[in-house]
């Protein structure tokens, strides 16, 4: 699919995005009629449902259609629009959502194939999770996603982080239709940031306020943006850099500047304003629990991170039991190397001050991580074909985080590109400090994040149903990015490298570890203190690597859960498989199995393994 130039008329419009979007709201009990039920359904039918589903929802979140490349076409409009952060947007959301999961319900299953009945199931899944979360009295939902926070804006989460991101890395300049979007959207900015902070105003008013030191992260980092912005900053930076690469006439530095320093930046002073008077009322208190209505919010953000309805107490447990086990094996290992004394976390601890398994903590350093990332996924691209017998194309590219965003920011992340490959998956790493990365810990990391982790996992799903590419369950995405890390270890990744072996059996046990954190954070009452000495202390992991991890964990509830969960579910399913088949059992086909069913909720991965058992069998 080729880049198609936007439609630039669509900017003069006179209906204005919270105009549009308010008159959706009121007439969607209109537009979507239930389907009514029959005996049986057409597949064609429920594949029109399901794409209709998909557009409605892609024109109440334009960006994801321009990272998914769907911003084309009849759809070309979508690349001059941001989404409505405002209460109002949140509410125009759950009534389309709403509305949407009857029309899905409604249609009957019979006569239809696994695959469409699996994509029926996943919206199902998601739309009652997001409903389950609109329902609640505070909080920021997102259908289909990972991001479910009870804070409006903070260090990992808001406006102010996320737009400047996606202006730079995924909204395309390609023509000058693109520069004009890009233009249209830095206007729209300010709205978005106003909506933003009625929001945490509303919030407050609610007693539901950050704690303290994730608050002062958050400020800190915004007066960094603001400062920024008395130039410019980044959003004038990457049209002004980008239109000069592609040759495109016109004065957008000028005109971009003049949006950024006269309309966003007061607003964004005034989000900070909000910020720093909250921060004299905000307490250290790190868990949910002590927020009013919390531990109803923390049950939820569970459930919608695993798909699952484990308790706090078994999850806790899990985390500790499991811990114990991969702490069992990596023992030997530290001893063959020499390191005999001390726990397994002190002796890790040891191992991470090692200068030989360190980068420079300077721009040489940095340049090392982004080279030694590069190396790896060359090495792990090669091993593809030995677990997968369907390949794709990995298309990803290495980006150093904003620095901006950095303090707030976890070591990495990444995820896939667009549809039709002309925006790539993006690995970011996180450079603020090197300190945050080692030569044993960066192969899993590159595993995890890029190949076969999330970039490889979201372009088997970029294959399926619009509907498909855009929603997602943090179980599975994270659980399959986590087992992808096992199968780097299978594949032979530390066959004669033993700290590497120990730099991944840690990495698995920094996510038992995050079960016993997460849920001491926010249903036994840990402290921030606590929670970062236990996790150091146990696991041998950086200091700094810990502190931002369990800061993230305060501001995203329950999300750390589902790495575990996910991975262990994918594990336990795969030895079915394998008892289930016997010698007909082949890691390609099963692996292929997974990432072809897409991205789904663990029960639903459940039911398409039975298919895929069944298909073998046959």
């Amino acid at each position: 699919m080729t880049q198609q130039a936007y439609d630039s008329t669509a900017l003069s419009a006179s209906l204005t995005r919270r105009e549009a979007i308010a008159g959706l709201a009121a007439g969607i009990a209109a537009s979507a009629v239930p389907v009514r039920a029959q005996t049986a359904a057409a597949p064609s039918a429920a594949a029109a449902l399901l794409d209709d589903a998909a557009w409605r929802l892609l024109a109440l979140s334009p960006e994801s259609a321009t990272s998914l490349g769907l911003d084309t076409g009849a759809h070309a409009n979508l690349r001059g629009m941001l989404g409505d952060r405002s209460a109002a947007g949140q509410t125009a959301v759950a009534a389309l959502v709403r509305a949407d999961l009857a029309r899905v319900e409604a249609m009957p299953e019979a006569g239809l194939d696994h695959a469409t009945r699996t994509s029926l199931a996943v919206v199902k899944s998601a739309y009652r999770t997001a409903l389950d979360g609109f329902s609640l009295p505070y909080g920021d939902v997102t259908v289909g996603g990972w991001r479910n926070t009870p804070y409006v804006v903070i260090q990992n989460v808001g406006a102010y982080i996320d737009v400047p991101r996606f202006l730079d890395a995924d909204h395309p300049i390609n023509t000058s239709a693109d520069a004009e979007a890009y233009i249209a959207r830095l206007a729209q900015f300010p709205a978005v940031l106003e909506g933003e902070t009625a929001r945490l105003r509303a919030t407050a008013a609610q007693g539901v306020i950050a704690p303290s030191f994730l608050l002062d992260k958050a400020i800190r980092q915004m007066g960094a943006s603001l400062s920024a912005m008395g130039s410019g900053g980044g959003l004038v930076e990457s049209i002004e850099r980008r239109t000069r690469e592609k040759g495109i006439a016109g004065d957008w530095a000028g005109r971009a500047r003049a949006i950024v320093t006269k309309q966003v930046a007061p607003v964004l002073e005034a989000q900070l304003a909000e910020l720093i008077a909250q921060r004299k009322l905000a307490v250290r208190d790190a868990g949910m629990h002590t927020r009013p209505g919390g531990d109803a919010f923390y049950a939820w953000a569970l459930r919608a991170s695993t798909t699952t309805r484990m308790t706090p107490d078994e999850i806790h447990k899990l985390g500790l039991e499991s811990l114990a086990e991969l702490q069992g094996r990596m023992d030997p290992i530290l001893r063959k190397l020499g390191y005999t004394s001390g726990t397994v976390g002190e002796r890790m601890t040891a191992l991470g001050k090692d200068p030989r398994f360190q980068f420079p903590d300077n721009d040489e350093g940095r340049a090392q991580i982004i080279a030694f990332i590069q190396k790896r996924l060359t090495y792990i691209r090669a091993q593809m074909p030995r677990a997968f017998s369907k390949l794709v194309r990995g298309n990803v590219e290495v980006r150093r985080l904003p620095p901006a965003e950095e303090p707030g920011a976890p070591g990495a992340y990444g995820g896939p590109g667009s549809i039709d490959g002309t925006i790539p998956g993006k690995m970011w790493i996180n450079l603020g400090t090197t300190r945050l990365h080692s030569t044993y810990s960066l192969p899993t990391l590159v595993h995890h994040e890029a190949i076969p982790g999330h970039v490889w996992q979201g372009e088997y799903s970029n294959q399926l149903p619009t509907i498909r590419a855009m929603l997602a369950f943090n179980a599975y995405s994270e659980g399959w990015a986590l087992y992808s890390e096992t199968l780097g270890d299978e594949l032979g990744a530390y066959d004669d490298d033993p700290v590497g072996k120990l730099g991944y059996l840690q990495s698995i046990a920094f996510r038992a570890c995050r079960l016993v954190v997460d849920t001491g954070l926010h249903a036994r009452e840990w402290s921030r203190e606590q929670a970062i000495d236990w996790f150091a202390n146990t696991n041998g992991s950086g200091h700094d690597e810990v502190t931002s991890e369990v800061e993230r964990y305060c501001s995203w509830p329950g999300q750390a859960c589902g790495y575990f969960i996910g991975r262990s579910e994918i594990l336990h399913q795969r030895a079915r498989a394998v008892a289930a088949l016997g010698k007909a059992y082949d890691l390609r086909d099963f692996d292929n199995a997974v990432v072809e069913g897409g991205n789904v909720p663990l029960d639903v991965l459940a039911a398409n393994i039975d298919q895929y058992i069944a298909a073998k069998k046959a």
